[in-house]
């Protein structure tokens, strides 16, 4: 039974960045990469960091640029700075409900404001990304990741919202169907998925569902629940196993078994971060990554554990080195 639907990496903080591509490419990659938050103010003054950010490897025509920031003059301008980096587009975050983005104006900040003021904003990066193709020839899709939004939302208010970014020619909606407090406690509304999907069909808008596909059933469940969606998104399911895309794929086709050995990939993943993100950057990437990582084994809490209390990125390999001695029997992962 074949997977028709594309697969699509999500914008995830500290994860969706190049080592983190390079992991999945490993597999077989995905159809779309979404980079992680990109803020904009700080993308316009270009700090010491913000080059890692902008980085496409190693497939730079699957890059989606998120973009993020509580002004709509200078997430317009950051628009044009990530549309001559090439990719396939940009894509503006009104889902993140981490307190420290929306209370700052940002994220689904967006979806809370008065209607008029995000259509301002989502005209203005339009107009931006329209004028950049008149004077490159090259398209960049816009498209917006949101939330149903605050936890007392109706119908009309979220398609009223979703009817304007279509107006203001938004390409692609993700939609992560829960609300601004529900997080991760309860199951996505996928209903409304396919209700937006319904919606635009003779619209030309996209729409991918994303929220709670961890293995092959839960992805057919989004399928079958969502058959009009042209993609579904994938994140913390992927930072666990950057291989979900692939097990995906090859349930679908009947795929021969594939084994790794996991050892060597979680060496080689601490190798390139240490090649792709700066050094200030390295303890909070490999914790991130290795909290995730670590639940595929037998003993890992204890391994958890160990890689958050890494001194160094030299420590960290001592620590997956350590762990598979102990362990040999998991050192091979098969799918």
């Amino acid at each position: 039974m074949s997977f028709s639907k594309k697969l699509v990496c999500a914008p995830m903080a500290t994860l969706s960045h190049e080592a983190f591509r390079r992991a999945i490419e490993k597999f077989g990659g995905v159809d779309e990469y979404f980079t992680e938050m990109i803020n904009a103010p700080s993308l316009l003054n270009m700090g010491p960091f913000e080059k890692y950010y902008i980085q496409n490897g190693p497939c730079p025509e699957k890059i989606v640029w998120q973009l993020t920031g509580n002004k709509a003059e200078s997430i317009a301008k950051a628009a044009l700075v990530v549309a001559s980096l090439g990719g396939l587009g940009v894509d503006l975050n009104m889902g993140c409900c981490a307190p420290q983005i929306y209370k700052t104006g940002a994220g689904i900040s967006w979806m809370l404001k008065p209607l008029n003021e995000t259509r301002e904003m989502v005209r203005l990066v339009k107009n931006a990304l329209t004028d950049y193709e008149k004077q490159s020839g090259v398209h960049q899709r816009l498209s917006v990741k949101c939330r149903l939004g605050k936890d007392d939302f109706t119908d009309e208010d979220f398609f009223s919202f979703t009817d304007m970014l279509v107006e203001e020619g938004v390409e692609l909606i993700t939609l992560h169907p829960r609300t601004l407090k529900e997080k991760y406690r309860m199951s996505p509304r996928y209903a409304y998925v396919q209700k937006l999907c319904d919606r635009y069909k003779n619209a030309g808008v996209e729409i991918y569902a994303n929220g709670a596909v961890s293995d092959w059933e839960s992805a057919k469940k989004v399928e079958s629940l969502c058959p009009d969606a042209g993609g579904i998104m994938i994140g913390r399911a992927a930072a666990q196993k950057p291989w979900i895309f692939r097990e995906i794929l090859n349930a679908g086709e009947g795929g021969e078994k594939i084994t790794f050995n996991a050892e060597d990939f979680a060496l080689d993943f601490i190798s390139d971060v240490e090649k792709y993100q700066p050094k200030e950057f390295h303890k909070t990437r490999l914790q991130r990554f290795f909290t995730y990582y670590c639940m595929n084994f037998s003993f890992g809490h204890y391994f958890q554990t160990q890689m958050i209390n890494a001194s160094s990125t030299d420590d960290s390999r001592e620590r997956v080195r350590d762990y598979f001695s102990k362990q040999e029997s998991e050192r091979f992962i098969s799918f």
